[in-house]
């Protein structure tokens, strides 16, 4: 099978696509893929830069989504199923996983869509509800709107009935978040702490932020009294530190939504937030946003995309066409 290989750890230069050794599925269950997932820790994992580190070769990708070729025997699903996958290696025609990590993808979905409804949604979902206490009603800054997690955020957000001040690099971004439902739309360049301020009245009750860097200080600043930050990732490249003296004297929370970290301990964690987003996804409330879908044999283009800081949405390898009635 065709698969999208690191060969050297230098990022998207490093990858090629090669033939590799069709997986066993060996009590898990096998999915062809239709579409595979690019996220940022498929960049940092092209480095070497990731909290776990893989020697090369190995293949790239953490979720895809496609149709069950086999299931083990009680796991619930069907040949032909349409599912997403979170696993290791999915970059390719191919791909195993354990039931528990295998979900259906809904009928209103295509499977592009389906694949950017796992590790963007699920980690704005928790980083939303379990870390940052989102309330309907409440005001909720998104930095990196137009990005995989933060249009995730964005939509999320609405769904979940806050006023959404979306915060994006550049127009065509602008436009994006807008389309996703954002009530007020901030350009980062000078001044976009002023206008956040004034949009929201003084403060924002909450803040997702997966870019911190050089935008950081400026997003606690933000926050309104008993304000809430949550820190997604560094997708600007850098890890900023914090003076705790504003956290005790403007009496706000800096919280960590480190999903994939906090589902090894709670393994119940993304069938529960699954079945949630179908919920919203089925009443027509979600409908995930695919920026650029990228045939498997442009594999180092899709992570350049990101590491341009150029994705909008969700960046997607196509490696199959569905075909659907």
């Amino acid at each position: 099978m065709k698969a999208a290989v690191v060969e050297r750890l230098e990022g998207p230069d490093g990858v090629v696509v090669a033939d590799r050794p069709e997986p066993r599925p060996e009590g898990a269950v096998l999915v062809a893929v239709h579409a595979a997932g690019v996220s940022f820790p498929d960049l940092l994992l092209s480095r070497g830069q990731y909290q776990i580190r893989r020697d090369p070769p190995f293949v790239l990708g953490v979720e895809a989504a496609g149709t069950v070729v086999s299931a083990p025997a009680g796991s619930g699903f069907r040949p032909g199923q349409r599912v997403v996958a979170s696993a290791w290696d999915s970059w390719a025609e191919m791909v195993v996983a354990p039931p528990d990590r295998v979900f259906p993808v809904p009928e209103r979905l295509s499977l592009a869509q389906g694949v950017a409804l796992l590790m963007n949604y699920h980690t704005a979902h928790f980083g939303l509800v379990r870390r940052g206490r989102l309330r309907a009603g409440e005001t909720l800054l998104v930095q990196g709107a137009a990005g995989g997690v933060g249009s995730a955020a964005v939509e999320l957000g609405k769904a979940m009935g806050a006023t959404v001040i979306a915060v994006v690099s550049d127009r065509g971004k602008a436009d994006a978040a807008s389309r996703l439902g954002a009530d007020h739309v901030v350009l980062a360049g000078e001044g976009w702490l002023e206008e956040v301020r004034r949009l929201s009245g003084g403060g924002v009750d909450l803040a997702f932020d997966p870019v911190t860097a050089d935008r950081f200080d400026d997003t606690v600043r933000s926050l309104a009294p008993e304000g809430r930050l949550v820190v997604i990732g560094f997708a600007g490249g850098s890890i900023p530190r914090l003076a705790m003296n504003r956290v005790l004297f403007r009496n706000i929370d800096v919280v960590g939504a480190a999903w994939g970290a906090f589902v090894d301990r709670h393994p119940d964690l993304p069938a529960r937030t699954h079945a949630e987003l179908v919920r919203l996804v089925e009443s027509g409330r979600l409908s995930p946003l695919v920026g650029a879908e990228l045939p498997l044999e442009r594999a180092a283009d899709a992570l350049r995309l990101l590491e341009g800081r150029r994705a909008i949405g969700k960046v997607v390898l196509r490696v199959r066409e569905e075909e659907r009635a």
